[in-house]
């Protein structure tokens, strides 16, 4: 199963009042195991960034006039991404932006139902916890040390650890595959003769001459018939 987790960063909340996106990032996942394939676009919004966005993110106008824009890339990142579930935190922020972009390019929208909001599963299976990416880094000992900004791609590989906890631990088949000590070993791999190697200098005896004493007048009373008797 194909999935891409995926982040964006944009000028605002609402493009509905002219905001856009302003970078994409995204994680391809493989059976819930990361690929190593990555997708990665910053984007000219042909438009100004406002300051409290900029504080958020770090993008400025003189670094994405620079930047093709979302046109120009819309159906490379359609390309990447394919027929893939989608995997985003607060999907509907995402969904919505990305939705606005494709439509003023001329391209395919993507159906609400392809996003996987792992919002919506960290507050089920966490209800009244915080539910931000920070919160389920601390929660699961992600590392995000290097999360000093909002940046997308950053963001999409530290979801994905995050999102691979939440439905269950990092390995898809819960630990229970038997590791290279686990596995049985033949006949072959056993030695028969194998003996312990006497010490270069045996242990002090840890025994008392008085306990020494109260065991033998022990064992004595017993009698011949006494179990301590047969083995010394």
């Amino acid at each position: 199963m194909r999935e891409i987790v995926l982040d964006t960063e944009t000028t605002g909340f609402e493009p509905s009042e002219g905001h856009r996106i302003v970078e994409i990032g995204a994680v391809e996942l493989f059976n819930h195991l990361p690929t190593g394939r990555t997708y990665h676009q910053y984007i000219n919004p042909e438009r100004p960034m406002p300051k409290e966005a900029f504080e958020v993110h770090g993008l400025g106008d003189d670094f994405l006039r620079n930047q093709p824009v979302f046109k120009a890339i819309g159906q490379a990142f359609l390309d990447f991404i394919a027929d893939a579930q989608l995997v985003i935190h607060n999907a509907a922020f995402d969904m919505k932006f990305l939705n606005h972009e494709l439509e003023a390019a001329d391209l395919p929208g993507l159906p609400n139902s392809r996003a996987t909001d792992t919002l919506m599963i960290a507050r089920s299976k966490f209800p009244g916890s915080p539910a931000s990416l920070d919160a389920l880094c601390r929660r699961f000992g992600v590392d995000n040390s290097a999360r000093e900004k909002h940046g997308a791609l950053l963001d999409s590989e530290i979801l994905a650890e995050v999102y691979l906890e939440l439905i269950g631990g990092r390995q898809p088949d819960f630990g229970l595959a038997p590791s290279e000590q686990d596995k049985p070993r033949s006949a072959a791999q056993f030695t028969t003769d194998w003996r312990p190697r006497p010490r270069a200098m045996p242990l002090p005896s840890r025994l008392t001459a008085e306990e020494s004493a109260a065991h033998a007048a022990f064992v004595e009373k017993l009698g011949d018939a006494a179990l301590w008797k047969k083995r010394l």
